[in-house]
């Protein structure tokens, strides 16, 4: 299964490396490793937590061998999330104007990820559209040329991301 990268934490983290692949049209980023998890506490609870009521028992006394150390916290660690693939998209409106345009661009790299996920190493990816398709070449907004051609060139991204270069 393929995820989503939705934090702007993640997408900072994987768009500051070099780009694995490079295109025409797109860049592929890549960073080995799993999402950030999201913050434990809400605002809610910070508000609530600012007090903390004190107890009238003193935490040492003959007891503190039998319960424990002081340090140690009721819950578990949270172990990692297991290997897998996440992927983000960056189409930017200034090189996709229709949202037509914008969803098969994105659907496009999602089938291709999901075709090449396999091969490819586990962590964190990123597909960035750099720059816009000609619009004297593809007249429709989601035309069929548009497609075939955004398959292919994600295609041969993927491919090149497999072999392990990284972009010129």
């Amino acid at each position: 299964m393929i995820g989503r990268i939705v934090r702007p934490a993640d997408f900072e983290r994987v768009l500051a490396t070099a780009p694995r692949s490079r295109s025409a049209h797109f860049a592929v980023h890549h960073v080995s490793g799993w999402p950030s998890l999201a913050r434990a506490s809400t605002a809610k609870d910070v508000r609530e937590a600012v007090v903390q009521p004190v107890s009238p028992e003193l935490s040492t006394g003959a007891d503190l061998a039998n319960d424990g150390l002081v340090d140690e916290s009721s819950t578990p660690p949270v172990p990692p999330p297991p290997e897998g693939h996440w992927l983000g998209l960056v189409v930017p409106k200034r090189h996709a104007k229709r949202a037509v345009t914008r969803n098969l661009i994105k659907r496009q790299v999602r089938a291709a990820m999901a075709q090449h996920a396999p091969a490819l190493p586990p962590g964190l990816w990123v597909v960035r559209l750099r720059v816009p398709f000609d619009k004297r070449e593809f007249l429709s907004p989601s035309s069929e040329p548009l497609r075939l051609a955004t398959r292919a060139e994600i295609a041969q991204l993927f491919s090149r991301a497999v072999a392990g270069r990284r972009a010129p």
